[in-house]
């Protein structure tokens, strides 16, 4: 192979990787602005967030996005900065903190850090959107007492919020806009286990 043909393949590859997209990274936000939930109980509680199971489909680094006809888009380009389930657990714990200022909340495993008064499991069904329509959230979740395990509440949320933004960044943010929503709905939960217990 002659010197100018390798000098002309060499030319040609660097100008593709030139060409060729970069990858996006995304993570999602708590919400910055969120107000605390009322407490009449003054007891200091330790709450558990986790473990958090995710469908298989959202086990990728790849945004996923639905469309008409039972279709997915998996982005290659655009991509979650952390595993999502890990960053579901992050982003849930310091909102369900900051909801609920008078206890302390651990992230899944605690076991380092101790026990627990009170785990909240979480399976999530859905978790994506539907370009120019909506995001959307899915889960169905438990209370347990840590010590005893029994389970004191559990519960079936659906949250859906209309999305204009169609880019990714739009997408990323309508999510953890539903991810708020479902920690309040969460924190209220525990309001409700904590008053009557």
């Amino acid at each position: 192979m002659s010197k100018l043909l390798i000098t002309a393949l060499l030319v040609l590859l660097v100008t593709a990787c030139a060409n060729a997209p970069s990858v996006q990274f995304y993570v999602l936000e708590p919400l910055s602005q969120i107000a605390p939930i009322t407490v009449l109980d003054t007891r200091q509680h330790t709450i558990g967030i986790g473990p958090i199971s995710v469908p298989a489909l959202l086990e990728r680094k790849q945004i996923i996005t639905r469309h008409a006809g039972n279709a997915v888009e998996i982005a290659e380009f655009q991509q979650w900065a952390s595993p999502l389930q890990d960053n579901l657990l992050q982003a849930l714990t310091r909102n369900i903190s900051s909801l609920q200022p008078n206890d302390i909340v651990r992230a899944y495993p605690w076991s380092v850090h101790g026990t627990v008064d009170l785990q909240i499991v979480v399976d999530i069904i859905r978790f994506d959107t539907t370009p120019g329509k909506s995001a959307n959230l899915e889960a169905n979740w438990t209370i347990k007492n840590e010590n005893t395990h029994e389970i004191l509440k559990a519960g079936h949320s659906v949250i859906n919020h209309s999305l204009s933004d169609s880019s990714y960044s739009g997408a990323v943010l309508a999510l953890s806009k539903v991810l708020g929503e479902f920690s309040q709905e969460l924190s209220l939960a525990l309001l409700n286990v904590e008053m009557s217990n």
